[in-house]
């Protein structure tokens, strides 16, 4: 009798586990916490907006958002990271547009992913407006101002951008394509706007956040913004002084490994969208000079698209690339 007892008890234990084993593996996402990789040092900009997002999308979620920052070459090594991690949603990346657009189009060959095929769009996060300062005891008082001096004086003013390749560079391109105008460039990967303040450039092109507490402090002035900052309405775009190209912004944006599951992405998608909106969220980032521009993955795609091609053209015509 005994043995049969025990036999029966032991097919129990066999069925229970039977049921309850898939209950188990099929826990809704997430059931643990999830990494963000931010490919650059802590402390940047990127770094700073990122962790704000995280946190936030960690209180929705109801899991820890853990950044990690996976920094080197040019914010293609985080980058690469997330495009060739597990398709689970448990390793997204905080991508940046260099990683994502210009890398590719400037160093193509040394760039071992294709970001519209290894990447997954989760939702655009923030636009980083660029923009043109001097110092404040500058002759220039307006960008027609620079750029007709720059016509009449050749190369003889230097501006300042963070390197070839990067987006304030093709910023520099572009102007001098649209304008005529023809100016020095002087690379500086410590930062565009420290030169600036040192004498050893004339003007500098460098994203907002990072000209403006030395505008604040009296020490640079704007000349031009590639888009419009409220803090300083008067500060004219490109477009409203006359030309009919936009000057390009930097962006952040989510992203996972490109063929995420369709019940992650349920999750995730709708989650970065209501993160982005939080009001408390958005006034902290903006108080950095950082806009709030939130985009759907599709529209995050074509963001991406258009802004490749773009990028493209211009490097095709300065001889960037053949």
């Amino acid at each position: 009798m005994r043995p049969f007892i025990f036999i029966k008890c032991l097919v129990a234990i066999i069925c229970v586990l039977a049921i309850t084993t898939p209950t188990l593996h099929a826990q809704p996402y997430p059931n643990r916490p999830i990494q963000l990789i931010v490919p650059m040092a802590p402390g940047a900009v990127c770094d700073t907006t990122g962790r704000l997002l995280a946190e936030e999308l960690g209180k929705i979620l109801g899991q820890p958002v853990i950044v990690a920052n996976k920094v080197g070459a040019s914010t293609t090594l985080g980058t690469d990271f997330v495009a060739k991690s597990k398709k689970d949603g448990y390793n997204l990346l905080y991508g940046i547009t260099s990683g994502i657009v210009y890398s590719k189009v400037t160093n193509p060959e040394i760039v071992p992913y294709d970001s519209f095929k290894d990447l997954e769009p989760l939702g655009l996060h923030v636009v980083l407006p660029l923009a043109i300062g001097v110092q404040e005891n500058s002759p220039f008082k307006t960008f027609a101002e620079l750029v007709d001096y720059a016509k009449k004086n050749p190369g003889k003013l230097r501006a300042s951008t963070h390197g070839v390749g990067t987006i304030d560079y093709f910023d520099l391109e572009i102007v001098q394509s649209l304008t005529g105008a023809q100016f020095t460039h002087v690379p500086f990967k410590g930062g565009a706007t420290i030169p600036l303040l040192g004498g050893h450039v004339e003007v500098t092109f460098d994203p907002f956040s990072l000209i403006s507490p030395h505008v604040y402090s009296g020490k640079l002035k704007l000349l031009l913004v590639t888009k419009k900052i409220p803090q300083f309405p008067d500060i004219p775009t490109i477009t409203e002084v006359g030309y009919k190209q936009e000057l390009p912004s930097a962006w952040f944006a989510m992203y996972g490994p490109a063929q995420l599951p369709e019940e992650v992405k349920k999750v995730l998608v709708p989650a970065i969208g209501k993160a982005v909106k939080n009001p408390e969220l958005k006034a902290k980032i903006e108080k950095l000079g950082i806009i709030i521009d939130y985009k759907s993955p599709e529209e995050l795609r074509k963001l991406m698209k258009d802004d490749y091609e773009a990028a493209n053209a211009i490097a095709l015509k300065m001889g960037l690339r053949k």
